[in-house]
């Protein structure tokens, strides 16, 4: 479980933190109006009403121990170019800021954001989902509950077994419909296949599952 804070709760911040709440993740959501934050209050595991331009008040709620902050400020451009730069002040460890306009990616961009969300209100869940799924590029939804996702192998991983590496993940309810490598499909992946930088597994299971998988890919195996 992570802990993510979601600035300006608006069609599209509320559905990135409902999301995450689904997800079983900690969510802080902040929104000047108090409306925005009434609707929501009682799904998310803390809800603020604030001014998040104000320093002080992003210093104490401690939002840089946040995983990530999600900076989904609608109209107010300045407002969230403020907030921005206090989060970057504050030394938060990821920031990802939805942009009204070019002008407000361009100045984005220059603060050093590397994501910038130019959202329509269905993409909140993709946000929601990507911060969920560390090492999950794309996926694809076949219930409330199962999803197929891609997942891109690291450096981390270069040279692991995928056998092992499926076995010692502990989980059963999912499985591998393919592996790609380049241009090459494997559909029936031998146990024994090395696992390469930029090779991408397709995968399907509960939700739960996949989202557990994804982590420990990155925890367990990180010194392989």
């Amino acid at each position: 479980m992570a802990q993510f804070a979601v600035i300006g709760l608006g069609s599209f911040g509320a559905t990135v933190a409902l999301e995450l709440v689904h997800l079983n993740h900690d969510v802080i959501g902040i929104d000047s109006i108090k409306k925005n934050v009434e609707n929501i209050a009682d799904q998310l595991t803390h809800a603020v009403i604030a001014d998040a331009s104000d320093e002080h008040v992003l210093q104490e709620l401690n939002i840089q121990n946040c995983d990530a902050v999600v900076v989904a400020i609608g109209e107010d451009i300045e407002a969230s170019i403020l907030c921005v730069l206090h989060l970057k002040n504050m030394g938060a460890k990821r920031i990802l800021a939805k942009a009204k306009s070019k002008a407000h990616h361009m100045i984005l961009s220059h603060l050093g954001i590397q994501k910038i969300i130019h959202p329509e209100e269905d993409m909140g869940t993709r946000v929601a989902q990507s911060l969920s799924y560390p090492m999950v590029r794309r996926y694809m939804a076949i219930n409330n509950n199962r999803y197929i996702v891609k997942i891109e192998i690291g450096a981390n991983l270069r040279g692991a077994q995928f056998g092992d590496l499926m076995q010692r993940s502990e989980e059963t309810d999912f499985q591998t419909l393919l592996l790609q490598r380049g241009s090459h499909v494997l559909y029936d992946i031998p146990p024994g296949t090395i696992l390469q930088d930029k090779d991408i597994l397709i995968v399907e299971g509960a939700v739960d599952v996949l989202r557990r998988l994804s982590t420990r890919f990155i925890k367990n195996y990180a010194a392989i």
